[in-house]
């Protein structure tokens, strides 16, 4: 096999499926797996198109990787894994701009109510004239 030539990038490490030790030195046994796992692709993709293709085809085709796809949309507290990153995000958007607001209307509150005490206050707006 020849393998394209590819530079290494600055800041980025080679990927995986471009490193000659795992690329070469791949085994009998998963190299057999591999063409396994591509015959059932192959052979899938193959009922798939013939029943699509199908002119007289009344009924509707069954795309199970869809069905799949659909039911973790419409589940997603279902497969939902807390993580580190999840958790961040979350006390980001959902504490931090609560408590923010809550400081910046207390303060500007604080401060009206200062002035309206000291008398510093000059309304612009008001109901009676």
């Amino acid at each position: 096999m020849i393998m394209a030539d590819y530079k290494e990038a600055p800041l980025a490490s080679r990927p995986q499926t471009l490193d000659p030790k795992e690329y070469f030195n791949v085994s009998p046994e998963q190299r057999r797996a591999e063409a396994d796992r591509a015959a059932l692709r192959a052979n899938l993709k193959l009922q798939y198109l013939t029943q699509l293709n199908n002119p007289l085809r009344k009924e509707l085709i069954e795309d199970p990787a869809l069905t799949r796809w659909v039911h973790a949309r419409a589940n997603p507290y279902l497969h939902f894994k807390p993580t580190f990153k999840t958790s961040l995000l979350g006390l980001l958007f959902g504490v931090v701009p609560l408590f923010s607001l809550y400081a910046i209307f207390k303060t500007n509150r604080d401060r009206k109510e200062e002035q309206i005490q000291n008398g510093t206050l000059t309304r612009k707006f008001s109901l009676s004239s």
